[in-house]
């Protein structure tokens, strides 16, 4: 049976959210489990609502709004000297952030 278009896009929001999460979390170990909540309900809504404007088309936003925040990401790294995959040098890292450093 083949998929519809909301089950097209939410599966695609899933994949992207693995490698995402995946890829990424060394990024986010201090950002507040509210803030994640609402950045992901954002990016479902948008998701989910473009499935029943767009159609099948929809399934692309997730892989969009990824690859656009991957692209604002290596930038922001590479303007603050930061590596886009380690997130080192760490200390540097919780300075920008406005984290506080774990003594």
């Amino acid at each position: 049976m083949p998929l519809s278009a909301l089950e097209a896009t939410l599966l695609s929001m899933l994949v992207v959210a693995i490698v995402g999460q995946s890829v990424f979390a060394v990024f986010e170990t201090e950002t507040p489990v509210l803030r994640k909540i609402v950045k992901w309900t954002i990016v479902a809504t948008i998701a989910a609502g473009s499935s029943f404007m767009i159609g099948y088309w929809a399934a692309l936003v997730p892989w969009a709004l990824g690859i656009l925040g991957a692209l604002f990401h290596v930038a922001w790294c590479a303007r603050n000297k930061i590596d886009p995959l380690q997130a080192t040098p760490r200390r540097r890292y919780y300075e920008l952030r406005g984290w506080r450093w774990p003594e």
